[in-house]
């Protein structure tokens, strides 16, 4: 069923008549737009300022605020807070976008990625486990798992801007402000604590000590 609140919120009659589908438990204020042939997958909230255009899936689990999610996008168990979502747009599940989040079209933002206040050009992508923030991320850029973004040093937070086609290893750490050129490539297990020119090659990381019987002693099982 939907559930009403004094009026604040559409009916299940009224979407249908806006030509919106809602399945299941969806409160959707009536501040919101809806555009025709979007679809709401309940349990979700819709509320605020929120722009949910035609095409557009909000899956359950979903609460969507004062933001804009576009055309054929997809929302799934996620929470979008004055944010932008583009055309055909993928995020989550358990994914987080807040304060002025932008998210271009064709993007992949996957399950426990936080984004704040940064913007991600069209067709890239950060597929899981991610903190992006205070940053300008270009177009086709590689965001691997474990990817941070150490945009605050406790007193100032600190701007990092991403080249387009830049690629980011796992478990990189980005220590703002620093800007990658195009095409740059930050290997994984790197600190980044410089700027890149475009096309250059970043690896930060120790080779491995390995010391033979070493480990004996060191663990109640060893």
């Amino acid at each position: 069923m939907l559930f009403k609140a004094r009026g604040k919120n559409y009916s299940r009659r009224a979407l249908k008549k806006l030509g919106v589908t809602a399945e299941g438990c969806v409160i959707v204020s009536r501040t919101a737009k809806l555009g025709r042939g979007a679809v709401l997958y309940g349990p979700c909230i819709v509320s605020g300022e929120s722009h949910i255009c035609a095409g557009a899936h909000i899956l359950p689990f979903s609460h969507i605020e004062d933001s804009f999610v576009g055309a054929g996008a997809t929302v799934r168990a996620s929470t979008v807070i004055g944010s932008e979502v583009g055309e055909n747009s993928s995020v989550g599940p358990y994914a987080y976008l807040r304060g002025g989040a932008k998210v271009g079209r064709d993007c992949r933002v996957g399950d426990f990625v936080e984004i704040k206040n940064s913007a991600l050009g069209d067709g890239s992508k950060a597929a899981h486990h991610a903190y992006i923030g205070d940053a300008v991320v270009g177009a086709q850029v590689n965001i691997g798992c474990g990817v941070v973004f150490a945009n605050y040093d406790g007193k100032v937070k600190a701007k990092t801007k991403v080249g387009d086609g830049c690629f980011i290893g796992s478990n990189c750490n980005i220590v703002a402000p620093v800007t990658l050129g195009a095409g740059a490539y930050v290997a994984a297990g790197t600190t980044l604590t410089r700027d890149l020119q475009p096309l250059d090659f970043c690896i930060g990381r120790e080779r491995e000590k390995v010391k033979p019987q070493g480990a004996a002693g060191r663990y109640k099982n060893g």
